[in-house]
């Protein structure tokens, strides 16, 4: 499909330079260009989006002397404009001169330039060049006679011709002037165009452009945890540096849940030349998840080392035999079934040289073999009898020496690496020299190129047929599936499947040809091909590597692992007799050997030792090693958190080691008050802590452009608003915008966030309703939770007659005065957050759910910093710590953007309709 794509945009390249050559005036050119960048992905997605903005709008804005201007000063001074506007110039220039020689000459000039073309193809055709010259004499004899007479014939002869050369010189520019057009049309496409026609689009729009919302190019947001859109902060950058001054040590990470601790522990494994991520469950107790954690190393070292980690499940000898076994046979089958045919056919066709070269060399190279060994039979019968005493020393030396350095020293590896380069040397020369054996051969060059060249026969014999559906099968391979309408072609299968009759049927007709056949009929083609076969398999030496040995390391891991994941036990028996009279006395004595689990104490010097030995290795590779714990914050309260510290942090300080793990706040804040005025397991536990806060407003707008181009700045705003900065709720967030999008079935920022705002408060009500439930109510004090069963009921399912009186209703509850008597003391807390969280998503609506939002930003903005986005994320983030302390955060925040601090006057008190939402029309009174 791609390669279907590529193909596609290059033939309307091609198409629009082929126009561009037909019609290269500067305005046919503008226009095609103007409406190529309207037909632009980036253009038609906004398109239809609001009303007035249309591809005829835009096409006539593009028309106006002011974007003509725009376009031209953007393409002013590019190399295709300059050689452009000089190609036209001079085609002008041209044409005046043409219409002038067109006036001195008359009427008659097209019959001078017709004889001047006419005459010396006569005198050539039957005169020869002795005819042309002759016509030439004559015809400069003629008009030299006439100019010297003034003759006014001579003036008009002489302007036709130049009328005639002025027509052979336009013919060329205008071919030139064609070929420069379309490389200008690219030109000023790319560079006017485009960008041009993209911002009078978003002048259609209007001010607020970016309050659009098109949901389209959004698969990073539907794929949280997929790591390609991984965005690097300052949480990153700060905890690498300090891997990076660290020689190892405990590095806890804390911050809040979903800011981004996991993905900042896997990014850190990945980067790290030896990593392992461990997650810690609630359920784990401290020896299991310490099993875990052994298991997780080795597999992951035995991995990184090439060798697969051992399937410890499948116990069953027999059947791992009969695996093994069905998998060689499977493998051998396949083997023989490829090799038995090529070795036959290969032996076949290369009998007959093997054969001519044994009767040639056979028996000279058997004489001499015979004569060399004779003479070192003759050498070292001398050393055994003593008669070379100077051999034996250097042979004992020699014998020492080698047997010294059989862990040492280098010589056999270089010895085997010149042995294979050698080889594989000899066996490229072996084929270079064969080929150039057929190249050079005169007898094969006569045949090929005699009686016809290979061009003209490969044309005339029809061959290229089948060499081009070949060729062209072969480029569609990968084409995919095409499709047409509603039904689906498998391109790319079928051209497969044809490939290979189309290469076959290009043999067949290659090898029938009368010059082919005579060359492929050569006498020492056969010991060619033998040569370069050999030579083949020879160079293929160098590639022949013998399976790396299993290392201590790996082999160690590879018996921890038994021990950690299997129960194993030996059995001993001794059978002892005798014979006596007929009987037979005797005993037999058994024992039976099994291992134990080991101990917690036997599980943290285990993984010690092997973790140390990795990491020094490592060290000396000058590689880091992470461990990095993960999902320590969910193990429930902070002293169960802390309890599960104080277990494993034996395992921890291995040197060369750097050990990440995550914690909860409350755990880190321990750290940070490590010593005020009692010492705790964290500060045994941990070298350092790096404090992952929620992310500012330029990191969430980073990490949702990276994940969707569509998210623009007004929509980060908003997320980030609502998420307080947290990584997960920002994706979640901005996954939910495109899921409001198809429920308001409309593309503006006010409807979008109105419906977002409203069903995240509706949640979040009916939550505060649920945790209320759980309080003591009477008939007196249940205003509360009525009033919060309405709203929820009337966010979820909103009604246009009701508009006005929900918003008064949830001014209302924001703005409830927390020390109302009516509600209970055990329940006063829950309503203070409730009010201050409607408090703060009713800002949100009149922040986002009114028209104008950049300007109103943008005074805002001139208020101070109370009007960034960043601070309506702290305010959301001082939700989480007291109701109190948010609300004049809120406050400040409102005061920025121009809102009243105060609900306004609501006729009456809010009920939710129990008749069908209307979203058109006015309210009906019976609703109310």
């Amino acid at each position: 499909m791609v390669r279907m794509k590529v193909l596609y945009a290059w033939a309307e390249a091609a198409f629009q330079r082929v126009m561009d050559f037909a019609e290269p005036n500067p305005e046919d050119v503008y226009l095609r260009c103007v409406l190529r960048s309207a037909d632009g992905q980036e253009v038609t997605r906004l398109l239809e989006k609001r009303e007035g903005v249309t591809r005829s709008a835009v096409i006539q804005t593009m028309h106006q002397s002011a974007y003509r201007a725009f376009v031209r000063a953007r393409c002013e001074g590019g190399s295709e404009e300059r050689r452009y506007d000089r190609a036209l110039r001079a085609r002008y220039e041209l044409g005046l001169s043409q219409a002038a020689h067109m006036r001195e000459a008359g009427g008659g000039w097209w019959g001078v330039c017709l004889a001047a073309i006419l005459l010396p193809y006569l005198a050539l055709n039957h005169g020869g060049l002795i005819g042309l010259a002759v016509l030439a004499v004559s015809s400069t004899v003629l008009l030299t006679a006439l100019s010297v007479c003034g003759i006014r014939a001579w003036t008009r002869v002489w302007h036709s011709l130049r009328v005639g050369g002025c027509l052979f010189r336009r013919a060329v520019q205008r071919g030139e002037l064609g070929l420069l057009a379309g490389y200008w049309g690219q030109e000023q496409q790319l560079v006017g165009t485009d960008p041009v026609v993209a911002s009078a689009v978003r002048h259609l729009l209007g001010e607020d452009a970016d309050s659009l919302f098109i949901p389209d190019a959004v698969e990073g947001l539907r794929a949280p945890r997929a790591p390609d859109y991984f965005v690097e902060s300052a949480a990153v950058r700060h905890l690498v540096g300090k891997l990076r001054n660290m020689q190892d040590g405990t590095i806890a990470v804390c911050g809040p849940r979903g800011v981004g601790k996991s993905t900042l522990l896997e990014h850190c494994v990945k980067r790290a030349d030896f990593g392992v991520l461990v997650q810690a469950p609630a359920t784990y107790t401290p020896q299991d998840f310490l099993v875990t954690l052994s298991v997780r190393l080795c597999e992951r070292y035995m991995v990184s080392q090439g060798h697969p980690a051992p399937a410890l499940s499948r116990l069953s000898s027999l059947g791992r035999w009969l695996r093994k076994v069905r998998t060689r046979l499977a493998r051998f089958a396949r083997w023989t079934v490829f090799a038995v045919p090529a070795l036959a056919l290969l032996t076949l066709g290369l009998s007959a040289p093997v054969r001519t070269l044994y009767t040639q060399y056979g028996t000279r190279m058997w004489h001499a073999l015979q004569d060399q060994s004779t003479g070192w039979y003759a050498q070292l019968e001398s050393v055994w009898d003593g008669r070379s005493v100077v051999f034996a020393v250097v042979s004992v030396l020699i014998g020492t020496a080698w047997w010294m350095a059989r862990k040492s020293s280098p010589l056999p590896a270089i010895s085997g690496f010149a042995f294979r380069q050698f080889v594989s040397l000899s066996g490229t020369l072996l084929m270079v020299s064969c080929a150039i054996s057929f190249l050079g051969d005169p007898g094969v060059m006569r045949r090929l190129i005699e009686p016809h060249p290979p061009l003209s026969l490969f044309f005339s014999s029809g061959l290229y047929v089948p060499v081009f559906l070949w060729l062209l099968l072969r480029k569609l391979r990968e084409a995919g599936t095409v499709t047409v309408g509603k039904r689906h072609f498998p391109v790319g299968t079928l051209a497969t499947m044809f490939a290979t009759p189309c290469g076959l049927w290009a043999l067949f007709r290659l090898v029938e040809l009368p010059q082919m056949y005579g060359v492929l009929a050569d006498e020492q083609n056969p010991l060619r091909l033998a040569g370069i076969v050999v030579g083949s398999l020879l160079s293929k030496v160098e590639g022949w590597r013998r399976k790396d040995k299993e290392g201590p390391l790996v082999t160690r891991c590879r018996d921890y692992l038994y021990r950690l994941q299997t129960l194993q036990s030996s059995t001993k028996g001794l059978t002892s007799g005798g014979a006596l009279a007929g009987l037979t006395l005797g005993s037999t004595h058994a024992s039976t050997l099994s291992t134990l689990p080991p101990s917690f104490p036997e599980l943290v010097d285990g993984f010690r030792e092997l973790l140390g030995a990795i990491a020094d290795e490592k060290a000396q590779k000058r590689q880091r090693v992470v461990i990095a714990i993960d999902e320590v914050d969910r193990l429930g309260s902070e002293t169960q958190a802390l309890a599960f510290l104080s277990e494993v942090k034996a395992v921890l300080g291995v040197p060369h080691v750097h050990f990440l793990i995550s914690v909860a706040e409350d755990v880190g804040a321990t750290f940070v008050r490590r010593g005020l005025p009692h010492q705790g397991v964290t500060d045994s536990s941990f070298d350092d802590i790096v404090h992952v806060q929620p992310g500012t407003f330029a990191e969430t707008a980073k990490v949702l452009t990276a994940r969707s181009t569509n998210l623009t700045e007004p929509y980060a705003m908003l997320a980030h608003a609502l998420s307080g900065g947290v990584l997960r709720d920002v994706l979640r967030y901005g996954l939910q915008i495109m899921e409001q999008q198809e429920k308001a079935q409309s593309f503006e920022l006010t409807q979008i966030s109105r419906h977002l705002v409203r069903e995240e408060l509706a949640e979040t009500l009916s939550g505060f309703r649920t945790l209320l439930g759980g309080h003591q109510w009477s008939s007196g004090n249940s205003q509360v939770l009525t009033a919060l069963h309405a709203l929820t009921s009337g966010l979820r399912d909103p009604c246009a007659c009701t508009e006005t009186l929900l918003d008064g209703a949830l001014a209302d509850l924001a703005h409830l005065a927390p020390t109302a008597s009516e509600i209970p003391d055990e329940a006063r807390q829950v309503v203070d957050e409730a009010s201050a969280y409607t408090y703060f998503a009713l800002t949100l609506l009149d922040i986002f759910g009114e028209e104008n939002f950049e300007a109103r930003r943008r005074d805002a903005a001139d208020n101070g910093l109370d009007g960034y986005p960043q601070r309506l994320a702290e305010a959301r983030q001082e939700l989480g710590i007291s109701p109190h302390s948010a609300r004049p955060l809120i406050d400040a925040v409102r005061n920025a953007w121009s809102l009243p601090l105060e609900p306004g006057t609501s006729p009456r008190r809010f009920r939710h309709c129990t008749a069908h939402p209307q979203p058109q029309g006015d309210p009906r009174p019976d609703h109310l």
